[in-house]
């Protein structure tokens, strides 16, 4: 089956690795981090997503090019100058998922398990969300969410509810997947303000999302740079947020340090939002430049600190991979 390189994602990201001159990656690479900075080895040059478990005391990553990956933090680890290098270890890897890429993924401790956003990056013909147990690493359920003969659709992440309901995001099709806590399929949230009105906007729609404890979802648009709330309890009820204080335009994922504080990765590295009304107005107050190169795609809190997750990998065989903090 031949590969088709004409995803909207795959372009961007093309267009944004091209543009970044080979001097200026050496000379990022050299320099001192300005923050602390977790090095992993990996076997893959793509990490899409990763999310720290407290309880496991381990990052867990999403392969690209499909699968899951645990880098544990040993319990003397003291970061600063001859910081040891971490490893990456495969943990999830499904042949009956091959060709897909493993995108989002969202620790549900409450329920010991780990959901994942499963899509065909190229071809955008099929997008899934599984669920492992993060002891055993045993499937717990794979829902079908599109498939080729739906609209085309790119599932990309995933939030979780209070009662353990899932919400992935279609960074194709400006869509949401409701999933039950078992797997099931509940419902698609659609909504006329998903789709902005200028249709080069429309090339990578929904993207981060995050469940705020006060009963409502944050969604990013990523190339018209709109932040959402989705209010579950009024029949998901859709909301502009008035963003000012700076741009959000490629925003990728998202994570809440506090009910009014989110932070949001995408280049520029990190952009730090606040709230006062519960969300109807926002400001960006604090912005983050981190290894632009390498490109931030996710956010999460490490023992009350923020890391942003960085794509690209640099080195071979070994490819190194970091996971940056974010001080704002």
């Amino acid at each position: 089956m031949p590969l088709r390189f004409c995803s909207p994602r795959f372009l961007v990201f093309v267009f944004l690795i091209s543009a970044i001159p080979i001097a200026y990656i050496i000379s990022e690479e050299r320099a001192v981090p300005a923050t602390h900075v977790f090095h992993y080895h990996s076997a893959g040059f793509f990490r899409e997503c990763a999310k720290w478990d407290d309880q496991g005391r381990r990052f867990l990553v999403s392969f690209l090019e499909g699968g899951v990956g645990e880098i544990r933090v040993p319990d003397y680890y003291a970061p600063g100058p001859g910081d040891v290098m971490l490893k990456e270890v495969t943990v999830v890897k499904d042949f009956d998922l091959a060709g897909n890429s493993s995108l989002g993924i969202a620790v549900d401790r409450l329920r010991n398990r780990l959901l994942v956003v499963v899509a065909d990056l190229l071809g955008n013909r099929y997008s899934g969300l599984a669920a492992y147990d993060l002891s055993s690493w045993k499937r717990l359920f794979l829902t079908r969410l599109s498939g080729p003969s739906d609209e085309k659709s790119f599932a990309d992440d995933v939030a979780i509810d209070a009662d353990g309901n899932a919400y992935v995001t279609d960074a194709k099709a400006s869509k949401i997947w409701k999933v039950g806590t078992d797997g099931e399929f509940l419902s698609i949230i659609r909504n006329p303000l998903f789709t902005p009105k200028q249709w080069y906007k429309t090339m990578v729609a929904l993207n981060g999302i995050v469940y705020h404890p006060d009963g409502y979802l944050i969604v990013i648009h990523t190339f018209s740079g709109n932040l959402f709330k989705i209010d579950l309890a009024k029949g998901y009820e859709v909301k502009l947020i008035e963003v000012v204080g700076g741009s959000l335009v490629f925003g990728d994922g998202l994570e809440l340090i506090s009910p009014t504080k989110l932070v949001v990765a995408g280049n520029p590295s990190g952009r730090l939002v606040e709230s006062s009304d519960g969300w109807e107005t926002a400001s960006v107050v604090a912005k983050f430049k981190g290894p632009i190169h390498r490109l931030s795609t996710a956010v999460t809190v490490k023992d009350g600190k923020v890391y942003l997750n960085h794509l690209v990998g640099m080195g071979y065989p070994k490819k190194t991979h970091a996971l940056v903090e974010a001080v704002f």
